[in-house]
């Protein structure tokens, strides 16, 4: 019962997004649309009126005393913001930072409703505790009840605490007590201006800069493009190396000062579920295989596989964040075996969703994918230099 909500509701999501990007039609489909556009007006009052709120200090956002730095985006998904969270906490826990992520733990298992009511009568009485994902030694938390990107990021990044809550306030007051932690990093933070950020990294996806131009729930944008003004760092994400000068001359309508980097998602190898063995990406040249994902824009992880010279017959994909059962699983390896593939290729924030299934007809590899830079090279050096040197308090202290 719980799975065919769970189908239910995933396929309300599905139906949803198609409207949203106009792969529906007819009149019901053109309603909703309209119905959608109404309500991003208010929307976007209601953004705007909140951010102005906090501008003015009527309400108050709160300051650590040490280095936040937020990695955000403007739209709803598919920029790709894990592995860039991820380089940044390796490079600045390598330069001798004691790192923490907070997240926000999205899609995890909530807490038992008794404990949350718990929580809420003595909210003044008990200690504040967020969920640890990882101590910075040991991962102690599984994808389900730690959210894909957090167990992700723990599992990958040694030395560096990763905690998760809404209250990401508290979360990082936390980090600071109880682990020593001096640089913050709040994943998915611009949009969380309860918390005062010393830098404001902003990703953008080079094939779907600003959505589709319109705010939710009609579009994909969680805030308008000139509020890019607050960012301090643009990161400019899925280059395929061909020329963005239209793009950045866009993103300068709204930012003139802040430094732009270019990167790319690279893969880097195939990893097999089952034995943890590691294949080159030459082992895909006309290896005929399925792909299986459940994320944001999954064509793009298709067209990486066939760029890689794959063999791509079959392909199934779910709602982001969609997670697996064994029965799902079998099903599509069994389909996989019949056709005589050689093999089945998930990403790498499946896999952690993605029950281990022993000895499978099929061998299923996932695909790490790391962040390489093809331009802004000085400028993610001098960034990262600026932040592993004694860095001025001016960083902790700037105020939107």
């Amino acid at each position: 019962s719980c799975f065919k909500m769970r189908r239910s509701i995933e396929g309300l999501e599905s139906f949803a997004m198609d409207v949203i990007l106009d792969r529906r039609h007819g009149w019901r489909a053109d309603a909703l649309r309209f119905v959608l556009l109404c309500l991003s007006g208010l929307y976007w009052l209601i953004v705007q009126t909140r951010l102005a709120l906090y501008r003015n200090r009527i309400f108050r956002s709160h300051s650590h005393g040490v280095l936040v730095i937020s990695v955000g985006n403007l739209t709803v998904g598919g920029t790709g913001k894990t592995p860039v969270v991820e380089m940044l906490a390796r490079a600045l826990q390598e330069g001798g930072r004691k790192v923490a992520i907070l997240s926000r733990g999205y899609k995890s298992v909530p807490r038992p409703l008794a404990v949350r009511l718990l929580e809420k009568l003595t909210r003044n009485k008990s200690p504040f505790v967020p969920r640890v994902v990882s101590d910075g030694v040991s991962l102690l938390l599984d994808s389900r009840t730690a959210g894909d990107e957090p167990f992700m990021l723990a599992n990958n990044l040694r030395g560096v605490v990763v905690l998760t809550d809404r209250d990401r306030v508290k979360s990082g007051i936390y980090a600071i007590d109880q682990f020593q932690a001096d640089t913050l990093i709040l994943d998915d933070g611009f949009q969380y201006v309860r918390m005062r950020h010393g830098l404001e990294v902003v990703l953008i996806d080079r094939q779907a800069p600003f959505g589709n131009e319109h705010m939710l729930p009609r579009g994909t944008l969680r805030e308008p493009p000139p509020n890019l003004r607050r960012a301090t760092h643009i990161f400019i994400t899925k280059c395929d190396g061909s020329d963005n000068k239209e793009l950045i001359a866009r993103i300068r309508r709204y930012n003139r000062t802040a430094d732009i980097i270019e990167c790319t998602h690279r893969p880097k190898h195939l990893r097999n579920f089952v034995t943890g063995e590691t294949k080159s990406l030459d082992f895909l040249e006309g290896l005929k295989i399925g792909s299986l994902c459940g994320i944001a824009v999954p064509e793009s992880f298709e067209k990486a596989l066939e760029s890689l010279g794959a063999d791509l017959h079959l392909t199934q994909s779910y709602a982001d964040h969609h997670r697996y059962s064994v029965k799902e699983i079998e099903r599509f390896v069994r389909r996989c075996a019949r056709m005589q593939l050689d093999a089945v290729l998930t990403t790498e924030k499946d896999a952690v969703r993605i029950p281990r299934i022993m000895d499978p007809e099929v061998p299923l590899y996932y695909m790490r994918v790391e962040i390489e830079i093809l331009a802004g090279q000085e400028s993610w050096e001098r960034f990262v230099d600026r932040l592993v040197k004694p860095s001025p308090a001016v960083l902790s202290a700037r105020r939107h």
